[in-house]
């Protein structure tokens, strides 16, 4: 049995209690539990030497099992490669927190071995083979070139498995529709039900979550807003799920809700950690990168 098999069946036996774990750690530091922030280089975004100090001892006998978060940089949309927070197309948005906290409560809450240093690559790297899980952000203006379309195809037919989230609205949805038909024209995104396994394989969805940015969320005065939809022709999230030929899950396509921010903003109020981080962002992202590693 190899070193990966072993770390999904431990994942499984312990799925139960991770959900109590994280309500207990997110009164602690920092409001959440959370250790000190730590960033990325701002400048140059190198792939490969993202110089951070880790937050955790890799065990080195699994130096090969290591899941490592892949964000996917894209020239496209607005801000292009170094871009940072115009709607609809940065790559960069909620970046590097949001990969940060979420690696450090996958180490917390499963036995999964994550590396805490995530990366960040293009689609036309060959890196990109070597990791199972890649995650594209704001894809409202994407549009994929041909060798990055090419690219996305083939990492995907081969095993690989891919996250798309936070945008909202029709246009955006219809941008990245298409896209994802110029990658698999005769596939069509499927809507997954809430009855769908990603949705209880670790935690227990009781509806499919909706998270707004904190801005959004929380009023000027640090209080939830009652607010869960950052725009009128998104009132409800949407997932869906392309599927190969084996009907094995390649992408998941997160419509109308923004797990990123629920990871990034965890630490900044109590209040939306507690309704939308520790609720919904978390489970919902553990939930994804369990069931992307075990199918």
């Amino acid at each position: 049995m190899t070193k990966t098999k072993w770390l999904i069946i431990v994942l499984v036996a312990i799925s139960l209690a991770a959900a109590g774990v994280l309500a207990q750690r997110g009164s602690g530091r920092r409001n959440t539990g959370r250790g000190p922030r730590q960033r990325f280089p701002q400048q140059g975004y190198d792939n490969r030497s993202l110089a951070i100090e880790p937050e955790w001892e890799i065990d080195q006998e699994f130096t090969h099992d290591l899941f490592t978060f892949v964000r996917i940089r894209y020239a496209s949309g607005y801000g292009g490669r170094g871009g940072r927070g115009m709607s609809g197309g940065s790559w960069a948005t909620d970046y590097p927190d949001s990969e940060l906290n979420f690696s450090f409560r996958l180490q917390q809450l499963t036995s999964i071995e994550v590396n805490p240093i995530p990366i960040v690559l293009e689609l036309t790297d060959p890196e990109l083979f070597n990791y199972p899980f890649i995650y594209i952000v704001e894809p409202g203006n994407l549009i994929f070139s041909e060798q990055e379309k090419n690219n996305l195809r083939r990492y995907l037919l081969n095993g690989g498995f891919l996250m798309i989230d936070d945008f909202w609205g029709r246009a955006e949805w219809y941008n990245i529709y298409g896209q994802m038909k110029r990658v698999f024209p005769n596939k069509e995104p499927m809507e997954l039900p809430l009855s769908h396994e990603i949705f209880h394989c670790v935690f227990e969805l009781k509806e499919k979550p909706q998270i707004p940015a904190i801005n959004t969320a929380i009023d000027r005065y640090g209080r939830l807003s009652g607010l869960t939809t950052e725009r009128q022709d998104a009132p409800i999230p949407h997932y869906y799920g392309i599927y190969d030929d084996k009907g094995r899950m390649m992408v998941i396509i997160c419509r109308d809700t923004d797990l990123g921010d629920g990871w990034e903003r965890e630490g900044e109020n109590q209040a939306y950690f507690r309704e939308f981080s520790e609720k919904k962002a978390y489970p919902l992202g553990i939930n994804i990168v369990f069931y992307a590693m075990t199918h």
